[in-house]
């Protein structure tokens, strides 16, 4: 459950810091104070889109912070792979909206929005005006109805699933195998023929045409390299005035000098490496000089490779490592082409097989849907009865279809709220106060049956007056018994029922501000009977105070 809210510079609050009770929480305030501003902070903490129009004007970033604590989760394995510190029960989630970032944290470490949304589905289920849109649309009845089942045939479904995407798969392979199999003979032959030139060239690598040119220049120069390295060792280690002639003589006078100072025998040492390196050097000038062969018929075989070479990198792509890439494309494209005329028959084979298992497990899925939409039906008429709509008739649909990624069922929420009239589309109800409870019938038993701890409702009571109101907040105290309870209202009799008060004012003096009280005593009484008689007179303090005493 959320146990603390607070906000600082965030829309038109300074700074707030709420505590939240553990079971029914009521938040009040005029139409326009700004009710609405803490849920959407809780929605907005594990959003993937925020927008920096929610920074306070005139302050450089927003923060929320919201503590969780989670007493039936087991986080552990995910704060361990995400190297987020535990801290026990207590969960802290805080999101920091800057100009320029937004940066979200649990327990201190930064963390990516994919984590916070999975952390949204175990600790909060926010209603607002968009999910009773969302709950209207007939696409998304199938999904109800298996979340409600979901412990009892939730791993079929994953298995069907599974199944169907490979399914998918299969008609994909098989589409591209007909296509393949229509390759005209002509488009055969010429695959066939770029295969060749390129095995013909006998590529070594693809670097190898780099390696040519190389050698190429050196053939070409081979007359001149033969006549400077040769040059070169001549003067190194030629008969007279050579250089290894010269530094002899130098030699001798260094071993002398150093023979009456000994600080000059490191000089020498090093003289004599050097003297010995130009003997290594002048015998590898030799050596090359003397192997350097001017060989024009290898001079002909490389011109010959390298115009092959331009040849296949003008076709191929201008490299050849592009050249044996297209290699192995036409290879591949050709060896599908020869294998598809063979593997059309197999993949339809396949595809009936696996269609057939499909529509098998389809079934099944089909038969636990049937079952269990009777079942929540009657728990959904039974809760209409209690919010005030006894003549409701309630009945989940389920017509045959082709297969589909959710089997072969057309699910949809049908209702009649009045003797006379037939059942019709959940989406066709037109009083807003039907609608409310519908969607307070449908949350109340989704609740009972999930892992979440925390239920917001914005201004579930839209559209009800009268004993409708009064079954209404019945209803949010007993939801209240297992789950913390979060609600925005208009309703004195719902607001009474509240086990902790807030009250949203808003200001507009030098600028405009919002701020939230917790009411009690006389200040909540004086608010409630605001809300039931719209203004504050002995009548309304009478009625305020009765609702209290009811409790």
């Amino acid at each position: 459950m959320i146990k603390q809210i607070k906000l600082k510079d965030y829309i038109l609050i300074d700074e707030l810091c709420a505590n939240l009770d553990n079971q029914l929480n009521i938040i009040t305030g005029e139409t326009g104070a700004g009710k609405s501003i803490i849920l959407n902070a809780i929605d907005l903490v594990f959003s993937s889109r925020v927008s920096k129009e929610v920074i306070k004007t005139g302050c450089d970033k927003a923060t929320i912070e919201i503590t969780l604590e989670n007493t039936k989760h087991d986080l552990s394995k995910i704060f361990e792979e995400n190297g987020i510190d535990n801290w026990g029960s207590e969960v802290v989630i805080t999101k920091e909206i800057t100009q320029n970032a937004v940066r979200s944290r649990i327990n201190g470490t930064l963390v990516n929005q994919e984590l916070l949304r999975n952390l949204r589905t175990l600790f909060v289920d926010i209603h607002s005006q968009h999910q009773t849109y969302t709950f209207l649309q007939p696409q998304y009845h199938i999904n109800l109805l298996d979340s409600y089942g979901k412990d009892y045939y939730g791993k079929t479904i994953d298995e069907y699933r599974v199944k169907f995407t490979h399914y998918q798969e299969l008609i994909r392979q098989l589409e591209n195998a007909k296509n393949s199999a229509n390759t005209t003979e002509s488009q055969i032959d010429f695959l066939k023929f770029q295969i060749n030139e390129i095995e013909e060239a006998d590529i070594q690598g693809i670097n190898e045409d780099t390696e040519l040119e190389q050698e190429l220049e050196i053939l070409t120069n081979a007359e001149k390299l033969k006549e400077l390295t040769g040059g070169s060792y001549w003067a190194i280690n030629g008969d007279d005035g050579s250089i290894l002639e010269g530094l002899s003589k130098i030699k001798v006078d260094i071993s002398k000098a150093s023979s009456y100072d000994p600080k000059l025998e490191d000089i020498n040492s090093q003289f004599l490496d050097v003297i010995e390196n130009l003997k290594d050097i002048s015998s590898s000038l030799r050596n090359y000089s003397q192997n350097l062969d001017n060989d024009t018929q290898r001079l002909d075989e490389i011109q010959e490779r390298l115009f092959i070479f331009d040849k296949l990198k003008r076709k191929y792509g201008g490299t050849l490592e592009a050249v044996l890439n297209s290699y192995n494309q036409f290879s591949e494209e050709l060896s599908t082409i020869e294998y598809s005329t063979q593997n059309v028959e197999k993949l339809e084979a396949e595809i009936l097989t696996t269609k057939n298992e499909l529509y098998s497990i389809a079934k099944q899925i089909s038969e636990h849907r049937h079952n269990y939409a009777q079942v929540l039906s009657v728990q959904i008429q039974d809760k209409l009865s209690v919010l005030e709509l006894p003549k409701a008739r309630f009945e989940i649909r389920i017509m045959e279809k082709e297969l589909s990624p959710n089997g072969i069922d057309n699910v949809e929420f049908m209702i009649s709220t009045n003797v006379s009239e037939d059942l019709k589309p959940l989406a066709k109800v037109a009083s807003g106060g039907e609608i409310s409870r519908v969607m307070l019938a449908i949350k109340s038993i989704f609740a009972q049956n999930d892992e979440i701890d925390t239920v917001i409702f914005d201004e579930i009571d839209t559209g009800i007056s009268g004993k409708a109101t009064q079954s209404v907040a019945d209803e949010m105290v007993e939801l209240s018994k297992s789950h913390q309870i979060i609600v925005i209202t208009h309703q004195a009799i719902i607001a009474s029922k509240a086990n902790k008060h807030f009250y949203v004012r808003k200001s507009q003096e030098d600028q405009t501000k919002v701020d939230v009280y917790v009411l009690t005593g006389d200040n909540r009484v004086k608010a409630l009977a605001e809300l039931a008689g719209g203004t504050i007179n002995e009548q309304s303090i009478e009625f305020a105070k009765s609702l209290l005493a009811q409790n």
